[in-house]
C-alpha cells in the first residue's frame, strides 16, 4: 500500500532551522518525483520545492531559494527538508506528495502525506 508520513515539524523561533522528513512506503523513490508543498491558514497549497528520485534535479520556490535545502535517501526511501533561517511567515501545514514530473504545481501530484505542522514564532 502507498503510503507518505511526513515529519520534524515543531514550533521554533525565528531564524531557527527544522528538518522534514518524508518517508514513503510501497514505492521506490527512483522512478518518481517528490515534492514538498504547504498550506498556511485561510491560504492556498503551495509549492515549496521538489526532487527527481534519480538524477537527484530539483526546483524550488523562489520564497525559501537559499534557505531550504531538499535531499533524497533513497536506501531509505525517503525525502528531507532542510529549512533554515525560518520566518514567521513560513508557518504552515507542510505536505510531502508524489509525481511524475518536476512541477511545483499540486496538480502535478498524485498522492499526498498527511501533513506536518511548522511554526515560526517568537
Amino acid at each position: 500500500q502507498l503510503q507518505l508520513v511526513e515529519s520534524g515539524g515543531g514550533l521554533v523561533q525565528p531564524g531557527g532551522s527544522l528538518r522534514l522528513s518524508c518517508a514513503a512506503s510501497g514505492f521506490t523513490l527512483d522512478y518518481y518525483v517528490i515534492g514538498w508543498f504547504r498550506q498556511a491558514p485561510g491560504k492556498g497549497r503551495e509549492g515549496v520545492s521538489c526532487i527527481r528520485g534519480s538524477g537527484g534535479s530539483t526546483n524550488y520556490a523562489d520564497s525559501v531559494k537559499g534557505r531550504f535545502t531538499i535531499s533524497r535517501d533513497n536506501a531509505k526511501n525517503t525525502v528531507y527538508l532542510q529549512m533554515n533561517s525560518l520566518k514567521p511567515e513560513d508557518t504552515a501545514v507542510y505536505y510531502c506528495a508524489v509525481g511524475m514530473h518536476l512541477s511545483l504545481s499540486r496538480l502535478e501530484y498524485v498522492y499526498w502525506g498527511q501533513g506536518t505542522q511548522v511554526t515560526v514564532s517568537s
